[in-house]
């Protein structure tokens, strides 16, 4: 049988609908130049995108548009699924999750760990989730490419160095928030994935952006989720988006740094499940990847078995939750992190 078909996704990510610099149509085109098959737009308190037809295919690439519900100073919700945009005056992040929920969607805590900036304070005001144990939210935003690195900058050199070279600091998510998710996920199922949060940060001139920190298309090479969907896409944009949704709604979904190395053939499964569903005790799981690199699982956080190749089986003997870490070294030799799953849950 064939396998699932692996899309490369890029979440969380800002239009000129909020404070991005680019129109819909141009991160579309971004993301195709990119080899991004869909982006997930999600304006700050605005489905703008969706009411002017732009949720659809742009050639190659599917725009899918959900609403980053942005209260002040934090729980902030990636919020999908929705016709309308959530009213969150006067709401906590529990009330804001519920409220997705009762209109029909779903949706991730966006940069859930964020701690602020030390060196910048003024610019980098923390924006975390004040309430990790609410209901109701799919998952987290296990990974943030802007948040977790512009928090960590020491100087404007070191913030210089990552625009030149943003790759060396992505070598893996901060431990805080992998410690976090293992915790959440030992409560009930928690969906991980990785957020660009991209905005192009620049100035707009006449329908471009001739200055920028950091164009949508480079962004987008760095940090992805990919999902794995049951069959092809169809080319109906709402079906296919719908497709994606229950695939990342599932935990059917992987994060990867494929700057490192292309990502896309991963597979993690276990006897009669795959990556966000559960198994019984004893049941085998089994690991591939693109290329020869270091595969390590992982139950309740902690390492049981590694392997260097292509291929990992283990029995998961005991309960627990059980994901898969593979890393490769780069230019230098040191090894970072190239894919991070989502577990299958042993019961």
């Amino acid at each position: 049988m064939p396998g699932p078909v692996d899309l490369c996704c890029v979440l969380h990510c800002h239009s000129t609908y909020s404070d991005g610099t680019g129109s819909v149509p141009q991160i579309a085109a971004a993301a195709a130049a990119a080899g991004v098959d869909v982006v997930l737009v999600t304006d700050h308190d605005s489905l703008e995108a969706r009411r002017r037809g732009e949720e659809r295919w742009h050639g190659e690439t599917l725009v899918c548009v959900g609403e980053e519900v942005s209260p002040k100073g934090g729980n902030h919700y990636l919020a999908f699924g929705i016709e309308d945009e959530v009213d969150w005056r006067g709401l906590s992040g529990r009330e804001v999750v519920d409220a997705v929920g009762a209109a029909g969607g779903f949706g991730f805590l966006a940069h859930p760990f964020s701690q602020g900036s030390e060196r910048f304070p003024k610019q980098g005001e923390p924006m975390p989730w004040h309430d990790l144990d609410a209901p109701g939210f799919a998952g987290i935003e296990v990974w943030s490419l802007l948040t977790d690195t512009a928090e960590g900058f020491a100087s404007l050199r070191e913030a210089a160095r990552f625009l030149a070279r943003p790759l060396p600091f992505l070598a893996e998510p901060p431990r805080r928030n992998m410690e976090a998710w293992d915790r959440l996920c030992a409560e009930r199922p928690v969906v991980g994935m990785a957020g660009v949060d991209a905005h192009q940060f620049g100035v707009r001139v006449g329908g471009r952006v001739p200055l920028w920190l950091m164009s949508y298309r480079r962004s987008f090479s760095f940090l992805r989720t990919h999902v794995l969907l049951d069959e092809p896409t169809t080319g109906n944009g709402a079906a296919d988006r719908d497709a994606v949704y229950a695939a990342l709604r599932g935990g059917r979904c992987y994060m990867a740094v494929d700057a490192l190395a292309p990502a896309r053939g991963f597979r993690y499964t276990a006897t009669g499940a795959f990556m966000g569903g559960e198994v019984a005790a004893g049941a085998e799981l089994s690991v591939g990847v693109p290329r020869p690199a270091t595969i390590s699982i992982l139950r309740d956080g902690a390492t049981v078995a590694t392997s260097s190749g292509t291929e990992l089986r283990h029995d998961a003997a005991e309960p627990g939750v059980w994901r898969v870490e593979v890393t490769l070294p780069d230019a230098g030799g040191r090894e970072r992190a190239w894919i991070l799953s989502n577990p299958i849950y042993v019961r």
